[in-house]
């Protein structure tokens, strides 16, 4: 399964980005692909990390195991940050 997602760039935001690519289009591509390549690479170590530690075996490809992994996702970790900030200063 993919999902698409699209970005509206203002004209001055488009102008500005032609100044450091020669595509717009490539380059959103290029960040967005490396920075999930990055977030694969966490998620599959930390994984491996927990598994190993339990005497578990590896298997399936780095897409597999990021899909097996159960993981927070940005806004469950925020949320929680907050309800603990909270707390913290209803104790206070």
């Amino acid at each position: 399964m993919s999902k698409t997602y699209t970005i509206i760039l203002s004209d001055a935001e488009d102008k500005a980005l032609s100044t450091v690519t020669t595509s717009q289009q490539d380059w959103i591509d290029n960040a967005i692909h490396e920075r999930c390549r990055v977030a694969i690479e966490e998620i599959v170590a930390v994984e491996v990390e927990r598994i190993t530690s339990v005497g578990g075996e590896i298997s399936g490809t780095k897409e597999d195991i990021v899909m097996a992994a159960q993981v927070k996702t940005a806004a469950e970790k925020q949320a929680e940050y907050e309800a603990k900030i909270k707390s913290q200063q209803g104790a206070a």
